[in-house]
């Protein structure tokens, strides 16, 4: 496949999204839709992509050089969006000279699998043709344009919808908008292809009739017609990110992941997870979040760009962004880690915890109820429930430093910088503006008054 090159169709508004946003950048499973096709033609190892842009190209650019989809992309524009055989024209200056197979795939068809376009281009060679068109026998053709064939059932033409007749709207073999094809003929093609249609538009199907005529076009039918499904609504953009969904889902269940309920678990495309890790119910987890073998995710988590290392256990409800937890540590339930938290081997982060750009060394424990920001805490050390790192003097961020084996009381606020040393003590309710040496009680609290008979006054 590396001497096949790949245009994607990326110009359209997508009206029907009733968006301001272009159809291909909505986001399907916390990537652009577009981001999709091009990964699949990577994946199958075609060797050079062209995306053609139009309605906000440079925001569709921006969003796929962003994106490990957009490596070695080059970029086509269609001023005005006058049919798709217009829009692979619009690529004609930037392929050159190319010559061999291209393959033409919409910006808009999410799930079509890098298998199915290495099986489009097997067919499509191994038949020596013009033009190879992906089809499927859809329940629902509607909207879809017909595939018509001659009597010994050779590709004629393709006819689309709002040109049929009652006879060809009859047929269920349906164009899926995938097409390998010969290049430099596609140029000669095209030439000849005129907007003479309902909608005035120059398609690229007329180029099946074309191809007709000298015996070289054909059709390779897609066993699962879900790959080619379009995406022209925000419904349609559900039901894709449900198929994708469970598509993973199954993916990382075959590998020894164990997912108790798949139906309402996300994994985003990015994620990579270790064999053996139990993800409970409702979990989502995305973007380039790793987790090791081993993990447990209980229900209702959220983990973002995140790694979990091996026997790590994140319970119920926590929210992990950004954030690394060590191996065997424990996090929650209803935890915060924030970017920058790292939370070390055997560490804890329970619940109702809080942490921001801080490190939690080997086995120390926030058991809950404590917010730490830019925090550094020792191996060992323990913080009681309701303590406070004051990082924030309402112009610059300050670090506190809590040496290993310290004990922080509960109720505690620490006001940085300050640094409290190693196996120190600081008693409850003390709110620490001053260095602690190692070894030595910390404690900041006003003297207690106990006034006698005060109740008993206010009821006399």
């Amino acid at each position: 496949m590396n001497d096949v090159t790949a245009v994607i169709l990326g110009a359209g508004k997508g009206t029907r999204m009733k968006s301001d946003i272009a159809k291909v950048l909505h986001p399907l499973m916390g990537e652009p839709l577009i981001t999709y096709p091009v990964a699949a033609c990577q994946k199958a190892g075609v060797g050079k992509a062209v995306v053609v842009v139009g309605h906000q190209g440079g925001e569709v650019k921006e969003a796929l050089e962003k994106s490990a989809a957009g490596i070695g992309l080059k970029f086509a524009i269609q001023a005005e969006q006058k049919g798709t055989a217009d829009a692979v024209m619009s690529a004609r200056e930037v392929l050159g000279s190319a010559k061999g197979t291209l393959l033409i795939l919409c910006g808009d068809v999410p799930l079509l699998r890098a298998e199915t376009l290495v099986r489009l281009v097997g067919e499509h060679r191994a038949n020596s043709r013009l033009v190879t068109v992906l089809s499927m026998e859809a329940g629902d053709p509607t909207g879809y344009g017909r595939l018509v064939r001659n009597r010994d059932g050779g590709l004629e033409k393709i006819v689309e919808q709002r040109d049929c007749d009652e006879l060809a709207l009859a047929i269920p073999e349906v164009n899926t908008g995938t097409y390998a094809v010969e290049l430099p003929w596609l140029w000669r093609a095209l030439d000849e292809v005129d907007s003479d249609n309902v909608q005035g538009e120059f398609y690229l199907t007329d180029i099946i009739a074309l191809a007709a005529q000298s015996g070289g076009a054909g059709s390779y039918k897609l066993p699962d017609d879900n790959e080619a499904m379009g995406i022209n609504s925000r419904l349609q953009l559900g039901e894709a990110a449900r198929e994708l969904r469970l598509r993973i889902n199954r993916d990382w269940i075959e590998r020894g992941v164990e997912i108790e309920d798949p139906f309402s678990t996300w994994i985003e495309p990015e994620v990579v997870l270790g064999e053996g890790t139990v993800i409970g119910p409702g979990c989502r987890l995305g973007g380039k979040t790793v987790i090791a073998e081993g993990v447990r995710v209980e229900q209702g988590s959220v983990i973002t760009d995140s790694e979990i290392e091996s026997g790590a256990h994140v319970k119920p409800y926590c929210v992990i962004t950004g954030a690394t937890v060590g191996t065997g540590a424990a996090i929650g339930p209803f935890a915060h880690l924030r970017p920058g938290a790292k939370i070390g081997p055997e560490a804890k982060a329970g619940n109702f915890v809080e942490v921001k750009n801080s490190e939690l060394g080997r086995g120390a424990k926030a058991s809950h109820l404590t917010y730490l920001g830019d925090t550094t805490v020792g191996e060992g050390a323990n913080i009681g429930a309701g303590t406070i790192t004051c990082n924030y003097d309402g112009v610059n961020k300050s670090r506190t430093t809590i040496g290993k084996g310290a004990f922080i009381g509960s109720n505690s606020s620490l006001v940085a910088p300050v640094t409290v040393g190693d196996h120190a003590v600081i008693g409850a309710g003390s709110t620490i503006s001053k260095d602690v040496e190692a070894h030595a009680l910390g404690i900041e609290r006003a003297r207690q008054r106990n006034i006698k008979g005060w109740t008993k006054k206010e009821q006399d």
